[in-house]
C-alpha cells in the first residue's frame, strides 16, 4: 500500500448500501450533492454518534423509502480528491427490507439486473471493486481523484 494512505485521515465518513432482490440490485440516480447525476447505491454521511450500519439503514430509508434489514459490511472505500476533500465509505449489503420504494428529492431508485450494471454512468472506481463485491468478495479500496477523473487506485481483497 502507498505510504500516503498510512498517514491518511478522512475529512468525512459515509456509507453505501446495496439491496439485492433476486437477480437485481437497487441503485439510484443521485439528484444532488457529490456525484449528482451519477448512478450509485443509496447512502450518505455518518452523523455524530451514529454507527456506519445505522447510517446505511437511515440513509437508504431517507433516499428510497426502503429500510434494509440485516445489513452486512462488505468493504471499505477511501477517497482522496485533488482539491483536498477526503472521504471514507463503508459498503454494506442487504437481502431483506421493509417499506415501499419511492423517489425522493435526493434519489431516483432503479432496480438493476446484476448483469446490466451501468458502470459508464457511475464513479470511475466502481468498475474496479463492485464486480468483486457482487461475486462475494470483501475489499478495501484506495482511490485518488481529480474532480471526477480517477488518478490512481489500489484494491486489497480479503
Amino acid at each position: 500500500m502507498n505510504e500516503f494512505w498510512n498517514q491518511w485521515e478522512p475529512r468525512e465518513r459515509a456509507t453505501l448500501c446495496f439491496i439485492f432482490q433476486g437477480s437485481e440490485v437497487l441503485l439510484i440516480r443521485k439528484k444532488r450533492g457529490l456525484g449528482a447525476g451519477k448512478i450509485n447505491a443509496p447512502g450518505g454521511r455518518i452523523e455524530q454518534g451514529e454507527s456506519p450500519a445505522d447510517c446505511a439503514i437511515r440513509e437508504t430509508t431517507e433516499e428510497v423509502g426502503l429500510t434494509p434489514v440485516g445489513v452486512s459490511e462488505r468493504g471499505q472505500l477511501n477517497f482522496q480528491f485533488a482539491d483536498g476533500y477526503s472521504l471514507h465509505c463503508t459498503v454494506f449489503t442487504a437481502t431483506e427490507y421493509s417499506g415501499d420504494l419511492v423517489e425522493t428529492d435526493e434519489a431516483l431508485p432503479i432496480w438493476t439486473p446484476l448483469d446490466s450494471i451501468p458502470y459508464h454512468e457511475m464513479w470511475a472506481d466502481d468498475i474496479h471493486w463492485l464486480p468483486g463485491m457482487l461475486a462475494g468478495a470483501q475489499f478495501t479500496g484506495f482511490f485518488h481523484f481529480d474532480g471526477e477523473a480517477m488518478v490512481s487506485n489500489e484494491l486489497v481483497w480479503r
